[in-house]
């Protein structure tokens, strides 16, 4: 649930990030544009989400349900570990979801993103 959660958020900081593009570029679309807007799109995203683990370790979403991302020792997690975080991210998601699917094989529920980048996924106590 947190995912589905976590793809709405996205959804609408990509939106929105696509209109300020779209109003800069006067909505022309060249295919170096095009290009250039999905690097554009790539960036705003993996700020929003590295800035979210970084400050507090966790999005909205993983606010929502108690979810925080931490180092695999339980530290908080550093700026070039997030941002491998957030590529492999992509990597799991390109792969048909792969990398998400391997939580459900992996002994501790962790997603193989997490594991390559030496993150863990953890439920916060109330």
């Amino acid at each position: 649930m947190a995912m589905l959660y976590e793809s709405l958020l996205a959804f609408s900081v990509a939106f929105f990030a696509g209109l300020v593009f779209l109003l800069a570029t006067d909505g022309t679309h060249s295919s170096a544009e095009r290009h250039f807007f999905q690097l554009y799109l790539f960036l705003v995203l993996g700020i929003y989400f590295v800035s979210c683990w970084r400050h507090g370790g966790r999005t909205l979403a993983m606010q929502t349900w108690r979810l925080r991302v931490v180092r695999a020792d339980g530290g908080r997690i550093g700026l070039a570990q997030a941002w491998l975080r957030y590529a492999l991210c992509w990597v799991s998601l390109l792969l048909l979801g792969a990398g998400f699917l391997w939580a459900f094989l992996d002994r501790e529920r962790q997603f193989l993103h997490d594991r390559l980048a030496r993150t863990r996924v953890v439920q916060e106590r109330t």
